[in-house]
């Protein structure tokens, strides 16, 4: 497998599953602390006259929007629970960890809420990377099947979201309006 090392494909399902758990858990924490150090960059700077020239102010402004504002909610209204749950999510998982640190969400809690998570996730991609690899060993042609079904799956829930999002209108003050 691409990425993985060889004596961690090569050897016993669980060598991949403990990968995958050390791959998850440092990409949670990276975003997580991300999150807080722009927070906290955003916070020292917002009285000066750098503040929209910061990296970090840049950064905080990132962390506004739709899909974090539904992040938010979400670990508002379900609290750590929301956390663990995310991981079974395409894209939301990040918004959540990045909206946990962004909020200064306790590290402890938020680590120990965290953790099934990790363990969630690892679990399924290491189902599914098993399964690619079995089916790559059987017939790279059926390989060749599941990967195109995954694309095609992957293409056709992007179409579906975007005609489902309502028309942005457009900003007279951007250059891009006509």
């Amino acid at each position: 497998m691409a990425g993985v090392p060889s004596f961690i494909s090569d050897g016993p399902w669980w060598g991949l599953f403990v990968f995958l758990c050390g791959v998850v858990f440092f990409r949670t924490q990276g975003t997580y602390w991300i999150a807080r150090w722009a927070r906290t960059g955003a916070d020292a700077v917002a009285d000066r006259a750098e503040a929209h020239h910061s990296p970090r102010a840049r950064l905080a402004r990132r962390f506004s929007g739709p899909g974090m504002e539904r992040a938010r909610e979400a670990i508002e209204r379900w609290g750590y629970l929301a956390i663990p749950v995310s991981f079974l999510t395409v894209g939301f998982q990040t918004m959540v960890n990045a909206t946990a640190g962004y909020t200064r969400m306790r590290w402890d809690l938020y680590t120990l809420a965290m953790i099934p998570g990790c363990l969630a996730w690892a679990t399924v991609y290491t189902l599914v990377f098993l399964g690619l690899w079995e089916a790559w060993s059987r017939s790279p042609w059926l390989l060749a099947a599941a990967v195109a079904a995954i694309i095609v799956v992957a293409f056709g829930l992007n179409h579906w979201r975007r005609r489902r999002r309502p028309a942005e209108p457009a900003d007279a003050s951007s250059p891009y309006a006509s």
